[in-house]
This record gives C-alpha cells, sequence and structure tokens, in this order.
C-alpha cells in the first residue's frame, strides 16, 4: 500500500502480516519540510514544548540540551505499563496508524523516522506493549513509548509470535536500532494512534459482525419457516430509520426463494420479528465509529503542531482521544446488544416449545447425548461478560498530571473494550451457526433460499452433525472464520 492513500479501518488488518508501505515523493517532500523548518526554530530562541521545554508539567522547565538526552526523557518514564500485552497484530496496526500521522507532514519527524517505522511493518516484528497505561489524553504515551523503547533496540518484541529480548528481535527482523532525537521521540508517543488503531480494528470486526447477524438471522428465518412480514419494506420505511430499512433489505435478499411454513405463530419473538430495528441501530452505531476513527487514522495527533508554510508553531490538544472515546463506547453498547441478539436467538433454537418439536438442546438422543447444551451455556457466560464491560470508559475522567491533564478521555480503554467485544461477539455467532446447523440434522427443514442453502452446506462442510457429544471448542473457532469470510465476501460485492 502507499501513504497517498485515505487509512480505512479494513487496511489496520493488513498489519497482522509484513506489510510493504510506499513512501512516495509528495510524503517525503513534506515530511522534509516540516523538518527543515523545526531545526530552523529550534535554535531561533522559540520556546517550543517537547524541543526545549519539559514535558507534561514539567513544561515550566528546560528540557535537556542535547537531542539524545531529549529523547531518554519523552521514553523512558513512560516505561511503566502493565497488564497483559497487546497481539503483535494490535501493536502493529498501532505503528501503521502512526506512520499515517506523521506523514502528514505537521510532526517534524525525520525521514529516518518515516524510513524505520516501514521498515518495520515489511518484517514480522512488533513492539511489545502493555495494554494498561494510556488515559488518551496527551496521546497514547506509554504504549507508544513502548513502540519507539522496542525500535531503539530496549525492552521486549515479538518476532512472529515468539516474544523476545527487543535487540534480539530486531536482529532477526535484519532491523538497526532507531535513533532518536527529542523532537521524534515525542511526535512518536504523542498521538491517539494507539486508540485510533484499536477502535479501527473493532470496527472492521463490527462491521462483519452486523452483517453477520443479519445472515443468521435471515438462515433462522428460514430453517424454522417464519413467516418473512417483519422484512416489508412498507413496514421499515415507515420506522424512518434508513438503516433499519437497509438490514431488512439485506434479510429479504438472504431469504429470497424461501416460503414460510405456514406452522409458525402470526407474530414470532422479538428475536426474530425485531431483527431488522435491532441489527439497524447496531449498524447506526457501527457506521458512526467507522465515520469517526477514519477521521482519526487521517488526521493528525500530536503537539505542537508546525506549519512551515505560514512559519506558526501550535500547541493545542490534537491529542486528546475524545471522538474516538464516545464512538467506542457507543459501538460497545451496540456489540452487547448484538450479543444479547444472538444468545436469544440460540435460546429459542433449543427450546422445543418454541421450535414446533425440535428435541431439547438440539440433542438426537436427549437425556444420553447433550448437544449444544454445553455452548448454550459458554454463550450464557459470554454474554454476562460482554454486559460488565459494557460500563462506558469516556465519562471516568480523572485529573493527573499535576492536573495539567486535569479532564481525560480514557479512549483507549473505550477501544480496546470494544476490540474485546468484538471478538466475544464471534463466539456467540459461532455458536448460533452451529446451533442452526444441528437444528436441521434433528428435524428442522434444510433452508429454502438458494443463498441460505449455499450457506448452510459451507457450514456443515465445516461442522459434522453432533450423532454424540464431543469437543467443541476448535469448531466454533473455526466457524467463526467462515463466518467471517462468507460474509466479508457478500460486502465485498456491496
Amino acid at each position: 500500500m502507499t501513504l497517498a492513500v485515505h487509512l480505512e479501518p479494513s487496511h489496520l488488518e493488513l498489519a497482522r502480516d509484513p506489510l510493504h508501505v510506499e513512501l512516495p515523493a509528495q510524503v517525503r517532500e513534506r515530511v522534509a519540510r516540516c523538518r527543515e523548518f523545526v531545526l530552523e526554530v529550534s535554535t531561533s530562541g522559540r520556546s517550543i514544548y517537547g524541543v526545549t521545554t519539559g514535558f507534561g508539567p514539567m513544561v515550566e522547565f528546560e528540557g535537556r540540551s542535547d537531542g539524545a538526552g531529549q529523547s531518554d526523557n519523552t521514553i523512558l518514564h513512560h516505561i511503566v505499563g502493565h497488564g497483559e500485552l497487546l497481539p503483535p497484530a494490535v501493536a502493529r496496526a498501532a505503528v501503521l496508524a502512526r506512520l499515517f500521522s506523521l506523514g502528514q507532514g505537521r510532526s517534524g519527524v525525520s525521514e529516518q523516522v518515516m524510513d524505520s517505522l516501514t521498515a518495520m511493518l515489511d518484517t514480522a516484528f512488533a513492539p511489545a506493549v502493555p495494554r494498561l497505561g494510556s488515559v488518551g489524553a496527551s496521546g497514547d504515551l506509554q504504549p507508544l513509548a513502548y513502540v519507539a523503547h522496542a525500535l531503539r533496540g530496549d525492552g521486549n518484541a515479538f518476532f512472529g509470535d515468539q516474544l523476545l529480548p527487543a535487540g534480539e528481535a530486531l536482529t532477526r527482523a535484519g532491523l538497526p536500532k532507531i535513533v532518536l532525537d527529542g523532537r521524534d521521540a515525542l511526535a512518536l508517543v504523542n498521538g491517539v494512534s494507539v486508540t485510533a488503531a484499536v477502535l479501527g480494528l473493532a470496527v472492521a470486526q463490527s462491521v462483519r459482525a452486523r452483517r453477520t447477524a443479519e445472515l443468521l438471522s435471515a438462515l433462522m428465518t428460514d430453517v424454522l419457516g417464519c413467516g418473512t412480514e417483519f422484512t416489508s419494506v412498507g413496514l421499515l420505511a415507515a420506522f424512518g430509520h434508513p438503516d433499519v430499512a437497509e438490514t431488512g433489505a439485506s434479510i429479504r435478499s438472504w431469504l429470497a426463494g424461501s416460503t414460510p411454513s405456514g406452522n409458525r405463530p402470526l407474530q414470532e419473538p422479538y428475536s426474530i420479528r425485531c431483527t431488522p430495528q435491532l441489527i439497524g441501530a447496531a449498524g447506526t452505531s457501527v457506521r458512526h465509529a467507522d465515520e469517526v476513527v477514519r477521521r482519526d487514522l487521517n488526521g493528525v495527533s500530536d503537539n505542537p503542531l508546525f506549519f512551515p508554510e505560514t512559519g506558526e508553531v501550535v500547541h493545542g490538544g490534537n491529542f486528546f482521544g475524545q471522538p474516538s472515546a464516545f464512538a467506542a463506547d457507543q459501538l460497545n453498547v451496540a456489540l452487547v446488544q448484538l450479543g444479547n441478539l444472538a444468545e436469544r436467538q440460540l435460546d429459542l433454537l433449543v427450546d422445543p416449545h418454541r421450535t414446533n418439536g425440535l428435541p431439547p438442546m438440539l440433542s438426537p438422543a436427549p437425556g444420553r447425548h447433550h448437544a449444544i447444551q454445553g455452548v448454550q451455556l459458554c454463550t450464557t457466560a459470554t454474554v454476562a461478560a460482554m454486559r460488565r464491560a459494557a460500563a462506558p470508559a469516556s465519562t471516568q475522567s480523572l485529573p493527573t498530571n499535576l492536573h495539567n491533564q486535569d479532564v481525560v478521555p480514557f479512549g483507549t480503554q473505550a477501544a480496546l473494550t470494544a476490540l474485546d467485544q468484538a471478538k466475544l461477539l464471534r463466539y456467540l455467532h459461532a455458536a448460533l451457526a452451529v446451533g442452526l446447523r444441528q437444528a436441521v440434522h434433528v428435524g428442522a427443514r434444510r433452508p429454502q433460499a438458494p443463498r441460505l442453502a449455499a450457506v448452510f452446506d459451507a457450514l456443515a462442510a465445516e461442522v459434522p452433525p453432533i450423532v454424540q457429544d464431543r469437543p467443541l471448542d476448535v469448531t466454533l473457532g473455526r466457524v467463526a472464520d467462515v463466518l467471517d469470510q462468507l460474509v466479508s465476501e457478500v460486502e465485498g460485492q456491496r
């Protein structure tokens, strides 16, 4: 890919593997022009945060006079994070996001920094970044400090999936240790690129989750022989919400060629009848998060910003991750409700009283074998975990940093939670898909809609019928991957 394109959430997923990123001439030119301006004003006697001063509330004091020392100060006092490490794919996505921000030519980094980040992305190297430490207010200071720390050969890093001392990981990747001055170091850490990358990854998965919820709702409708009046064009248009109407259209498209059995109630439970309204509303939240994170990914999060064309050095708050914090919390809630829906749909499916007599737990031999019983228990536990994590992070502001950061957004935590929820929702959707596959085995009808029949065949190829009890944990992971692939193919055709 090239740095001349707009960075999209789906691009972030590419960073899980070695990724070649081109720096076009115009990007190099604006980075070099801004760098020259920074060097010029640095010796002019003008006070510039982080160049001539200390950091945070220490801004009233002079910084260290040598660039290497200023770089050390920037990075080392932030190497205090803790908690589990971010997955290598997430850390690499954050590097890609930071690269795009720095490439806007407002941060004053050297071309060497840009080349080091692109070289890193072209290998299997990933910084080891603890999950906890950022309040998302002066950018993602601590997690991005770990990125710089590892690139300097300090701390730890991954090479592939192996955690190693950072120096050894650099050697295996064929990368030299990065050398930074004060401005380079501050520009690396002083942005919301971890928050934006994590939210972008959550959005990319949530787009698939919304489409998966539509697909599985349609498949359930067909397998049970439900009426389809709840997807009526006129009905949903009258509701007045475009995303609801769009979800109805998607479900209708999946159901094309299916006819109701005539054996179902006039009005289905809400977990079937209200799926356009629920999934469509979740789609609105996903779309909003997508719009917000695209702006973060393609904007400049740093302080100060440099404008060589006007001679300005502007100090401000473009490292304050409030937009993504709000969007991530809203996305989090939507994902939990999609999880509630999947869990309730599976509950309906295993209940003989609501499936026209399918056996309990979809067991071919109730009592002797238990089929989906364990799966349903785990979906209940998963939904409980999702609900417990649904409290918004963006309202948890706590003053810190000698009241320099007296209000903070906690966007990083909000984004990480949204990504966690998206991953848990994959499990719930996989569980429902396994249930639908098993329902056909024990007496439900094979889907009549041609597109749904093809989906069913793909699931059946991955999941043999449960004739006697067997472990399903690995199977559920494979089914989640199949669902992602199916809806990605459909999304690519839209």
